[in-house]
Parts: C-alpha cells; sequence; structure tokens
C-alpha cells in the first residue's frame, strides 16, 4: 500500500499537468505550441540542463558511466525495434525513430525529478541528453534519409549540455546572481513542457489504432529490457539504474511527430503512436517505478 502511494504522489503531478493541457484545448483556449515548444527547447531546457549538470554533486565518473550505459541501452533498442519494423514489414522511415526514441523530456525529467529527487534529475539530464543527440543525428537519418553534423552543434540543448558538463568537469560556478537567474527559467521547463504535451497529444487526429496500440506494448518490453541489460551489464548503482530503465522506458514524443511531419513522412501513424504509448504511460510508468523503487 505504501508503494502504491509512493509511486502515485511521484506519477500524479506528470500526468495531471498534462491534463491541464489536454482540457485546456478541449475547452476551446487558444495554445501555440510552435511558441511555447520554442522558449523550452530554445530556453528553458537548455537553462535547466546546465543548472543541473554545474550544481549536480554527482561524481564524474558516475556520470560517464551512465552516458556509456544509455548508449548501450539505445543501442540495444535500436536491434530490437528494427527486428520488429522488418518483421511487421512496417516502413523504416515512418516507424522505427519513433519506436526508439522515448519522451525523455517531457515526461522523464519530472518523473525522475519527482521520484528521486535533485541526484535523479541530475542522472535523467545525462540520459536525455544522450537521448537528444542520438536523435539529431541517427533520429533524423532514419527520418529523412540524412542529417547535417553542423545541425547538431546548433542546438542550444546540445550546447547548454557541452558547456554544463565542462562546468562540472572543471569545478566552476557561474555567479550567485546568474546561477540564479537560470534557475529561475530553468525550473520554467518542466511544467511547460507537460501542458504542451497535454495540449499536442489532445490536437493529434489518429487513425488504425489498433496496430499503434501493439507497437507501444512492444515498444514498451522492449525499452525496458534494453535499459534493465544496459544498467545490469554495467553495473550502474541502483538510482542511475532506476532513472536509466525509466528514461529509456519512456512513450513516444511528440517531436516524432514533428519530425514526420517536417520530413513529409507519414504523420498518421506516428501521431497513433503518440496517443497510444503516452496513454499505455499512464499505466506502465507506475509499474516500472514500482519496480525500479
Amino acid at each position: 500500500m505504501n508503494l502504491a502511494l509512493t509511486v502515485l504522489n511521484i506519477t500524479a503531478p506528470v500526468f495531471l499537468l498534462a491534463a491541464v493541457g489536454f482540457v485546456w484545448v478541449k475547452l476551446g483556449f487558444e495554445y501555440r505550441v510552435q511558441f511555447v515548444t520554442r522558449m523550452a527547447m530554445t530556453l528553458a531546457v537548455p537553462c535547466l540542463i546546465f543548472v543541473a549538470l554545474m550544481k549536480t554533486e554527482i561524481e564524474p565518473e558516475a556520470l560517464a558511466a551512465l552516458s556509456l550505459a544509455s548508449l548501450v541501452a539505445y543501442g540495444f533498442v535500436m536491434v530490437g525495434c528494427f527486428i520488429v519494423v522488418k518483421l511487421g514489414r512496417l516502413d523504416l522511415q515512418t516507424y522505427l525513430a519513433p519506436l526508439i526514441f522515448g519522451n525523455t523530456g517531457n515526461l522523464g525529467l519530472p518523473l525522475a525529478l519527482f521520484a528521486f529527487g535533485e541526484a535523479g534529475l541530475g542522472y535523467a539530464v545525462v540520459v536525455f541528453a544522450v537521448m537528444a543527440i542520438l536523435s539529431f543525428t541517427v533520429g533524423v537519418w532514419m527520418v529523412a534519409g540524412g542529417g547535417s553534423p553542423a545541425n547538431l552543434v546548433k542546438e542550444p540543448v546540445v550546447a547548454a549540455t557541452l558547456l554544463g558538463a565542462l562546468f562540472l568537469w572543471q569545478g566552476w560556478e557561474t555567479p550567485t546572481f546568474l546561477t540564479n537567474a537560470l534557475d529561475l527559467i530553468g525550473q520554467m521547463a518542466i511544467p511547460m513542457m507537460l501542458i504542451t504535451l497535454g495540449v499536442a497529444v489532445a490536437r493529434l487526429e489518429t487513425k488504425a489504432m489498433s496496430r499503434a496500440v501493439v507497437l507501444s506494448l512492444v515498444k514498451a518490453v522492449i525499452c525496458l529490457g534494453g535499459g534493465w541489460l544496459a544498467a545490469t551489464w554495467l553495473g550502474l548503482e541502483p538510482i542511475a539504474a532506476a532513472v536509466l530503465i525509466v528514461q529509456v522506458a519512456t512513450p513516444v514524443a511528440v517531436t516524432s511527430y514533428l519530425l514526420a511531419e517536417k520530413y513529409g513522412e507519414d504523420a498518421q501513424p506516428v501521431a497513433g503512436l503518440v496517443v497510444a504509448s503516452t496513454l499505455l504511460s499512464v499505466i506502465a510508468l507506475p509499474l516500472i517505478l514500482a519496480f525500479v523503487i
């Protein structure tokens, strides 16, 4: 009973904030997703990542181990999802990237913060950064059939990650007034992303949901297994292992739908995956947290 209550206290704020965005749109109020998303990914999330890395008290060696484990976990997931897409005779450019890359920002970061505190957030930022780098390189290549490394350097999230890692490595800190300002900006990121997630899901139009539900279940199993295998193989300490498993197992990101639209792929199946996997995560993520806590 105590475990169930603990998991409920962790997950309820996440889904309540997403529900705020969902209900907001259904009531007919205006919400400019493009503007909010740009503000979040250009300003709020980079500040959150930079400050979290700079202020973290996690040993650099532990963060390096988690980075390697994240790469290994996503390697397992890529192989598993590739086999599923091939066996299902599905279009690789449409289905592969969404099945691999989860919603580590909108859902993973707040879940890690609520479940494991500031230490958990520090670990979650590392996994999110690894996922972002893979998504903007390998992921774009999967969807578009090619991608420029120059685009990666231009991403504020990647720049903030590299700068935060440098400050962590050197033991540097920004002046207190600047740290407080960056921290305040970063605090906007999590509620902003969660509300936007609810808005995006409310606006998606999907068909053929039965396939999306099956693929979402398969994705959850593959990602859970990939995260667990990587964490066990590399001997991560308990909190780092738990954060890695939760992050890798997050549902399909709304950005996968936006990428499909941007590069002219069939976006409706991806929209179905976003909706189905997000709804499934209401049950799956509490169960995963109960398993790892």
